[in-house]
């Protein structure tokens, strides 16, 4: 079911009398890139998730954002639906996003699933390399910036062997606000760094990683895994930084055994 919460696309699928889980998608991306979790989990677990601020169907705005923002927008999804506790699962800036939303608010949450992503924040190469993306945008529109960026974000052989779904995934990409694209680059270019409060993490947390992944490579994971006292850490084979696109079937058993065994 599509709602809509504080100006953002919601969309719940299961019995709200469930365990919830809350999915927070990547960048570029929207809602979409769960489709394979969530038609699995929702048989057993509330699944909500969401378009971020300026991505998918929820409105850019003037394209003005900061994870700050996005975290007040979860906080307010999470009030709104009167979720206790949920699980929180994010990917990518998602993951940026939940982990800022644990150091604040860890107390409404029961678990966290961070794939592929990580707590420090950007150095100086790579908010001038975020600052060019932007300058890409500005000079030839959005679809040459997205036609880059997902292509580094996914395995070789996925995209050899599902063409078909990559390239609905890059369509969909396409689709997005500019501004809402732009304005999301400046918010991971300025976001926190959480390093300090993965020691202090007292939720079960599960961090997956793909084994080709080019972004957050599974020595970057592995260092934040060992930082975290409850933490559970795997590497999917056959993916690159979109593992819960690539090997679905994969991560859906990682999340079914965490969530059975650790929530």
């Amino acid at each position: 079911m599509k709602t809509t919460i504080n100006e953002l696309a919601v969309f719940t699928n299961g019995s709200d009398e469930n365990k919830a889980i809350i999915f927070v998608h990547g960048f570029p991306y929207d809602h979409r890139m769960w489709n394979a979790q969530i038609e699995e989990l929702s048989k057993n677990y509330y699944c909500v998730s969401y378009d971020i601020r300026g991505l998918g169907e929820s409105p850019a705005g003037d394209g003005q954002f900061t994870i700050e923002m996005f975290v007040d927008d979860l906080e307010y999804i999470i009030d709104k639906l009167r979720l206790d506790r949920p699980v929180l699962c994010g990917l990518s800036m998602g993951g940026y996003i939940s982990l800022r939303a644990i150091e604040r608010m860890e107390n409404k949450f029961s678990g966290l699933i961070l794939c592929d992503t990580k707590a420090s924040a950007d150095n100086n190469a790579v908010k001038i390399k975020r600052a060019g993306a932007i300058k890409k945008i500005n000079r030839e529109g959005l679809n040459p910036f997205v036609d880059e960026f997902v292509r580094n974000c996914f395995g070789d052989d996925f995209v050899r062997d599902h063409k078909e779904e990559y390239d609905r995934v890059v369509s969909h990409s396409k689709e997005n606000y500019p501004e809402g694209v732009k304005g999301c680059l400046l918010a991971m270019a300025a976001r926190t760094d959480t390093t300090s409060y993965l020691s202090k993490i007292a939720i079960p947390v599960l961090l997956i990683c793909g084994e080709e992944d080019k972004l957050t490579p599974p020595d970057v994971m592995m260092s934040m895994a060992d930082k975290i006292h409850t933490a559970e850490f795997v590497v999917v084979e056959k993916a690159g930084h979109m593992t819960p696109v690539e090997n679905s079937k994969e991560v859906n058993k990682h999340i079914y055994n965490f969530l059975k065994n650790s929530i």
